[in-house]
């Protein structure tokens, strides 16, 4: 028997978070090869056509990624009592179904770290420190090591779109105030549940990450849907050993839209529990969003978007509803 927290009542979730399940696997997912000579063009092209893709060959050791996912799956294990002392998200920290605060829910439980240790809030020190030794330095070298991977993939994308220097992109999560984070999101089995509500639950409902760019990885079950740029969604084939990439907000305001950000979701699994870690490369608090000028003045373009810090953007993005254009607010 699945025990609901009193956040969230079953009938909250199969009015607000159910849906017809999408039949159409998608296998023109782009898989870049960081070892590719190509591979920038590669990541320029998926971007532009998706603002999505698979990085294989990224050097991250699946030792590494198992480690961290172990601990997880331990934390999550526990009582809910237990669980509930990480939180609630403040905005670091455990939460479960619900997600911001705007009335979204999803079947989801979740830990959110900032990986800044400047600025890193008490409830994750308390996570960190009370959940063993072993989950610490887990999640200090996994967030070490797919930082890499998203700088690497940063510049390798300036470098597709002939901007220099080629860290214009990378010094922003670099930067010792940068405001990147971590979640750990955690989608329970529920083919009871799902029969019930006479569609798939919704574990994540459909948004853009207002970041930089998000680098995911998951263990092999079923979820994962992108929103084609023709309205379509479709799911994504699950691959425990390779990183998914996406595009955030940010990224499209500091492109001039030349790369756009995508929209996805997560349905829920009929038999197999879901675990998902993204890393989310995020600006410092006061960087100013603004198409980069070398964009602008090889096309004779206008800006499309307003000026604005990160701290301005996020502040919106938490206080609207997930699927809400929040750069809309931004626009010209």
């Amino acid at each position: 028997m699945v025990v609901l927290s009193q956040q969230a009542t079953l009938n909250e979730l199969f009015h607000i978070n159910t849906c017809k399940p999408t039949s159409y696997v998608f296998k023109g997912v782009p898989e870049v090869d960081l070892s590719d000579p190509e591979a920038k063009t590669l990541i320029v092209n998926a971007c532009t056509e998706f603002g999505f893709f698979k990085v294989v060959n990224h050097q991250v050791p699946l030792e590494l990624i198992t480690n961290l996912e172990n601990e997880t799956l331990k934390f999550f294990g526990q009582p809910q009592l237990e669980k509930e002392k990480a939180g609630p998200p403040d905005p670091f920290g455990y939460g479960s179904k619900i997600i911001g605060t705007n009335g979204d829910v999803g079947w989801v439980e979740y830990l959110l770290l900032n990986t800044n240790p400047d600025v890193i809030s008490l409830k994750s020190l308390f996570l960190l420190q009370q959940n063993t030794k072993n989950f610490r330095c887990a999640a200090e070298e996994y967030i070490v090591a797919v930082k890499e991977v998203c700088c690497e993939v940063l510049e390798l994308m300036a470098d597709g779109l002939r901007i220099e220097p080629r860290n214009v992109f990378s010094r922003l999560v670099r930067d010792e105030r940068s405001d990147s984070c971590l979640r750990v999101n955690h989608y329970a089995a529920c083919g009871e549940l799902q029969a019930l509500s006479g569609g798939n639950l919704i574990g994540f409902g459909e948004h853009t990450d207002p970041q930089i760019i998000s680098v995911l990885r998951s263990n092999n079950a079923s979820g994962l849907q992108i929103c084609l740029r023709d309205g379509t969604w479709v799911s994504i084939p699950p691959d425990h050993t390779s990183f998914f990439i996406s595009v955030g907000d940010s990224l499209q305001v500091i492109t001039n839209g030349e790369l756009k950000s995508v929209k996805h979701r997560v349905l829920t699994d009929t038999s197999m529990s879901r675990l998902s870690m993204i890393y989310f490369g995020g600006p410092p608090l006061n960087e100013k969003l603004v198409p980069l000028p070398s964009i602008l003045g090889s096309k004779e373009q206008q800006s499309l978007y307003k000026e604005f810090t990160w701290r301005e953007y996020k502040n919106a993005a938490y206080k609207s509803k997930l699927a809400y254009n929040r750069l809309s607010l931004f626009e010209k």
